[in-house]
Parts: structure tokens; sequence; C-alpha cells
């Protein structure tokens, strides 16, 4: 009984959450109209209300043909949308049904194998502008990955611990934004870069590679790759909310904290340009890590200080 109500729960999980991808989108593109001083979808029943079900209808009813005869042009879509199903594992209830205790560690596995769907989908494709996507996707999330790992052990020493869930208990009294807002700014980055969003979204850049490495997918197989890379925008800013703001059972806080990141990622695409990947490389080996690698040892002997002390 427990089993298939733990089931339940996450089947309800994943139908609000592709619902809300639906009107992300909407939400995305409203959004950068206004910046651009014009409306955006406005047509379809209310202000543009149902354009993401549209949208939906017409690219499942395009007609489906293969540009690959290799089966992981079929399947790479389908693992990259189950991984970020999965990802969502890790939501950490207050009231839960389930509960991981190393969902840190789980997160870190996962995101580290969101890198083989994408290097799978422009390999197999028959196109130049594919494989250079997919080449560029491999040493960019690898490169950021290492950041980012690196930035939840910080993290983990300060709340010693492996759950998300510990980050609510450590945050009552004072949020980590406040004392570590240097290492908070970096994440930010750093998950700018893994998301693939503008500036860092150069394995899609239309200016050199028309698409990049889903260029030769469309229809139902190219939904499934919107609809992670979507799922993925709203996941990373539930876990910003709860790593850095801790985390308060869907209070109104947690909400507006929420939805300040998911506004920030849509609208710095209407804000800056893209950089240049040898500048992108660079940030990462000679910049960020070397910043990262000093605040770790900070934390680091602060805490053996305090140890000390006690």
């Amino acid at each position: 009984m427990m089993i298939m109500n733990n089931l339940l729960n996450y089947i309800l999980l994943m139908i609000m959450v592709l619902i809300s991808v639906a009107f992300l989108t909407l939400f995305e593109r409203k959004i950068l109209g206004y910046m651009q001083l014009r409306k955006g979808p406005n047509k379809i029943m209310f202000k543009g209300l149902f354009q993401p079900f549209s949208d939906a209808l017409k690219l499942l009813m395009k007609e489906i043909f293969y540009l690959s005869v290799n089966m992981s042009y079929l399947y790479s879509p389908m693992i990259m949308f189950f991984l970020s199903l999965i990802l969502w594992l890790v939501y950490p209830w207050i009231n839960n049904f389930y509960f991981i205790d190393f969902s840190i560690i789980y997160l870190m596995l996962i995101l580290s194998f969101m890198v083989y769907p994408v290097m799978m989908i422009g390999w197999v494709s028959m196109c130049n502008y594919s494989i250079l996507g997919s080449l560029r996707a491999v040493s960019q999330m690898i490169s950021f990955e290492i950041l980012l790992f690196m930035m939840f052990f910080i993290l983990m020493l300060m709340i010693e611990d492996y759950s998300f869930l510990s980050f609510s208990k450590f945050q009552k009294n004072v949020s980590f934004m406040f004392f570590l807002y240097p290492l908070y700014l970096i994440f930010m980055v750093s998950v700018l870069i893994d998301l693939n969003r503008v500036p860092f979204d150069l394995i899609e850049g239309e200016s050199e590679l028309v698409s990049g490495f889903n260029l030769e997918y469309f229809s139902s197989l190219f939904v499934l790759i919107f609809l992670s890379e979507y799922m993925n925008i709203m996941f990373i800013s539930i876990i910003l909310t709860v790593m850095f703001y801790g985390f308060n059972n869907w209070s109104l806080y947690f909400l507006l904290i929420f939805m300040f990141h998911l506004i920030f990622l849509i609208m710095i695409r209407g804000v800056l340009p893209r950089i240049r990947y040898d500048i992108l490389m660079k940030m990462c080996w000679l910049e960020l890590l070397m910043l990262i690698l000093l605040y770790c040892f900070l934390i680091y002997l602060m805490k053996e200080m305090i140890m000390l002390n006690y």
C-alpha cells in the first residue's frame, strides 16, 4: 500500500511538472516579448493562454522520419527525458512519502549522466553542426560540473550531511545566501552553463551551429528534448532555493524566491549576448576553479578553528 501511494504521488508530481513546463514556455515568451517592447503570444484564447497546447499539438502531429539508421538516434531523447524526470526524486518533501538519505550524491550522479544523451544526440546525427554541438557539450558540461560538484562539497562541509532536508534545518536562522554570497553567485553562473542558457548556450549556438546538437530532431523527439531542458530549469530553480535559502514547505517566502530564480534564468536571455567559447573555457579552468578551491580551503579552515575552540 505504501509503495502504491508513493508511486501515485510521484506520478501526480510529474503531471504537475509537465503542465508547469508548458506554461513556463509561455511565461518565457511573454517576459522576453515585453523586454523587447512587443506583446509575445496573445492570439489563442485569452491573452495567448492556450499557446503552449497549440505548439504541442503542432509538434506532435508532424511527420516522423528517421535521418539516421542508428537506434541511439531514437533512444537518446528518451534517455534525456527520463533522466530529467528521475531528478525530481530528490525533491525535499517535509511531510515526505519517500526519503533519500543521500539525495545530494544522487543529484550529482544524475547530473553527471546528463552529458551522455546530449553527446549521443549530436554523434548519431548525420550533420557536422550537430557533431560540433555535441563536442562543445562534452567539454562544457564536464568542465563546469567540476565547479558544480565542488560547490556541493563546500555546502556538504557546512551542513555535514548528504540530504537536502538538512539544508532547511541548518538555515532556520540565517540563510547561506548571506554568508556564502560569492559562492551563490558562482553557483548561479555554473547553473546557467549547465542548463545551456544564454550567454552560455554555445552547444545550441544559432549564429554559428544553426541549432546545435538537436538540429536533426523534430516532432515528438524534439518535444522530449525541449521538455527535459525546461524541466531542468524548474528543478534547478527549486534546488537553488533549497540550498541557499532553506525550505519551508511551500511557504510564500519559498515561492517568491523560487519565482525570482526562474525569472532570473529567463530574463538573462534577453539581456546578454553569447560569449566566445575560448573565453568560457578560460573562465572555468583559470578563474572560477581557482576561486572555488580557495573558498573550499577557507571553509575547511574555518570549521577546523571552530572545532578547536570547542
